[in-house]
């Protein structure tokens, strides 16, 4: 089934509104894993502005399930990988100034960049990612890279949804089926929420895992913790369940 993995962003954001320690980023996380969830994902921008070096640093030391480390795939971040070695990172494009990713990887344009890249993070034994839109011949760059799996950026699915559920999902389930028969692992992420999230798993059967943060913290708010990442754990499932042909 496919795994959950809790974005917890927005619980440093919500901390660092006031300073101090609460919300508790390590006692959120471990809530979290309690809960059912497969993995914790951060993604430590250089201004600090959520989720900060140390909370990763702790955060790492702490989480006992798969621990992703999200980034834009500089100097800083590649030396952050080697220290702390987690099980996953993913590389997205963003540059430091923006609020949210909100676009994948080129794998043409960087290329020789990112065979660099990749091959780097493996020798710290991480599972390499690459943040990407759903456009084979960028999955099949990402796959000529070295990349283990790519992470659809379902931004557009999310915006589509509500309007044509099957048009929204057409180019992920082509683009995952695609990524799925070179070998590569599929994760998404990105706008992914209770009303979309199990249409997403019909008909992509085969994802590795979602990665889920801004909704699921605003969920949470209603509906407490522990209820809201049971909701999107039988979301999975409805899904699994459900599978399209």
């Amino acid at each position: 089934m496919t795994k959950l993995s809790v974005n917890v962003n927005k619980i440093a954001t919500i901390r660092n509104a006031r300073g101090g320690k609460t919300p508790d980023i390590l006692e959120v996380a471990r809530l979290c894993e309690n809960f059912g969830a497969d993995g914790i994902t951060v993604h430590p921008r250089p201004d600090q502005r959520h989720i900060t070096t140390e909370d990763t640093r702790q955060l790492s030391k702490c989480v006992t399930k798969e621990f992703n480390i999200e980034g834009y795939p500089n100097q800083r971040y590649l030396d952050f990988i080697k220290e702390l070695k987690p099980d996953q990172a993913t590389l997205v494009p963003d540059s430091p100034n923006v609020i949210t990713s909100n676009q994948g990887l080129d794998t043409i344009k960087n290329q020789d960049f990112l065979k660099k890249t990749i091959s780097e993070i493996k020798s710290f034994r991480s599972t390499v990612s690459l943040f990407i839109a759903p456009d084979k011949k960028l999955i099949e760059y990402a796959f000529k890279a070295g990349a283990d799996r790519i992470e659809l950026y379902t931004g557009p699915y999310a915006d589509l949804y509500s309007q044509n559920r099957e048009k929204a999902i057409k180019e992920f389930k082509s683009a995952a089926l695609f990524a799925n028969e070179l070998g590569m692992g599929v994760n998404a992420g990105h706008d992914l929420n209770l009303v979309n999230l199990s249409w997403l798993i019909m008909n992509i059967p085969f994802l590795n895992e979602v990665s889920i943060g801004h909704a699921l913290i605003s969920d949470a708010l209603f509906f407490g913790l522990e209820n809201t990442v049971q909701m999107y754990i039988n979301e999975i499932e409805k899904g699994t369940n459900n599978i399209e042909n």
